[in-house]
């Protein structure tokens, strides 16, 4: 009964330890103006986990799809892309998704992001379980 017990609380410990692998930081969006569909976010993710992962995909009750995104440079214009694969994620490294680079891409926006206001994000990843976040929304001129 013992040894059995003893399991039980090690795999709670070891199922807390695998949730807390990514460990997201400075969550943030640019807040929009009205008539805007679209908008993005930006954060560091660091993985913890001790095996490299990949972000595969998020979502957002703010948005009708979210999507992750990069910038390429095509022949001297910069375009936005969806990435496919998601963003990879090595281990006991940052990723930094950021403006002009990797970013979370909304699109059919629901209303306005006003600055101030947070909302939700559930990232999820190829191996690591999903992890949501508050994202705060910042003023377009402060970042």
């Amino acid at each position: 009964m013992k040894k059995w017990l003893g399991a039980c609380v090690l795999a709670g410990f070891c199922q807390v330890a695998a949730a807390a692998g990514m460990d997201i930081d400075d969550a943030w969006a640019r807040a929009t103006v009205a008539g805007m569909s679209m908008g993005g976010a930006f954060m560091e993710i660091t993985n913890e986990t001790g095996s490299d992962d990949v972000l595969v995909g998020a979502s957002s009750p703010v948005a009708e799809k979210v999507e992750l995104h990069t910038h390429i440079n095509d022949n001297g214009v910069m375009r936005m892309r969806e990435v496919q694969g998601g963003v990879a994620l090595p281990r006991n490294k940052e990723v930094e998704l950021k403006p002009g680079s990797y970013h979370i891409m909304f699109m059919g926006l629901k209303a306005p992001l006003k600055a101030g206001e947070t909302f939700p994000l559930t990232l999820r990843f190829k191996k690591a379980q999903p992890q949501t976040v508050q994202v705060e929304v910042k003023a377009a001129a402060s970042r």
